[in-house]
C-alpha cells in the first residue's frame, strides 16, 4: 500500500484532476484506477464522467479558487 494520499486538484476553467484514487460507480464496479485522470466539471463532456476538453468550446469559467471545507 502506498503512503501517498489521493488528491483532487481543481483546474482553473477546466476539469478536476484526480491522482492516486480509484473511481467506483454506483453499481460497485471500478470505472477508473491508475495514476491520474480528469473529471468533467462543465457538464458538456461526451465522455462523462471524464473530461474531453469540452469546457474550452462551451466557455466554462471558474477560477478554481474555493473556500476550504
Amino acid at each position: 500500500m502506498s503512503d501517498e494520499k489521493a488528491t483532487i486538484t481543481v483546474k482553473a476553467n477546466g476539469s478536476l484532476r484526480v491522482s492516486g484514487a480509484t473511481l467506483i460507480g454506483a453499481d460497485g464496479n471500478i470505472i477508473a484506477e491508475g495514476e491520474s485522470y480528469s473529471l468533467c466539471r462543465c457538464g458538456q463532456s461526451q465522455n462523462k464522467p471524464f473530461c474531453d476538453g469540452a469546457h474550452r468550446a462551451c466557455g466554462f469559467e471558474d477560477d478554481g479558487t474555493h473556500a476550504p471545507t
